[in-house]
């Protein structure tokens, strides 16, 4: 408890020395970790980047193995197994709505997953110019103090009030920074996903077995009879 108390006290004297700069920067801080943390724990619970029996039956598709396909399917944790699924008992009913119905469901997906990007967007761009918002109100505070000074200028003065008045610079780095590479990360994870998406979505709909079952069964073009002396 004491090590707690210690902490609180400090953070206290952060925000009395910072003022309410400090606390806004504070607050979206505690923010940023709840929405980050939250991201993490949802991305492995949906089983993002873990997608290895879906390929497996997407695979197994391609090659026109329809029943083990779906019996591999069914041992799939990924949220996309169902969109996968939908697109397995298309059959040959594949049309342009089927397409945009499974592409849209897909989409649907994707949307739940990238909540919260946007506000990891802001405060990677807000607490910055927070920051340096408390930087020029603790400028204007250090200068109004020594001129009211008068001719008894102590440098240490001047020196106290740009020391408080970047704190909130550095305090709004550090919360930026951070928010940057996780959404970037995240950001990442998701364009893979995407790509993962379209290309399940094109290997079953027109799996490459229905136009090698066409190549076979198609007759071969003849070619015309040489005359004789030719």
């Amino acid at each position: 408890m004491s090590g707690v108390s210690a902490l609180i006290d400090h953070l206290r004297g952060l925000v009395e020395t910072g003022g309410p700069v400090i606390a806004i920067i504070g607050a979206l801080s505690v923010a940023t970790l709840a929405v980050v943390l939250y991201k993490l724990w949802q991305f492995r619970a949906s089983g993002v980047g873990r997608h290895h029996a879906l390929r497996a039956a997407v695979a197994e598709w391609d090659r026109g193995e329809a029943h083990d396909a779906r019996r591999t399917l069914m041992g799939s944790r990924s949220y996309l197994a169902p969109v996968i699924a939908r697109a397995f008992d298309a059959g040959e009913t594949v049309n342009t709505v089927t397409i945009r119905r499974l592409e849209a469901e897909a989409e649907k997906r994707f949307t739940h997953l990238e909540r919260g990007f946007r506000f990891l967007d802001m405060v990677a761009q807000v607490a910055p110019l927070l920051g340096l918002f408390g930087t020029v109100l603790g400028m204007i505070e250090a200068f109004r103090a020594l001129q009211s000074a008068g001719a008894q200028v102590d440098p240490s003065l001047l020196a106290g009030g740009i020391w408080v008045a970047l704190l909130t610079t550095a305090a709004g780095l550090a919360v930026a920074m951070p928010a940057s590479v996780v959404l970037s990360w995240l950001d990442s994870r998701m364009v893979a996903e995407r790509a993962l998406a379209d290309h399940a979505l094109s290997v079953v709909l027109r799996p490459d077995h229905n136009a090698n079952t066409h190549a076979a069964t198609a007759p071969v073009p003849q070619g015309r009879v040489v005359p004789a002396g030719a």
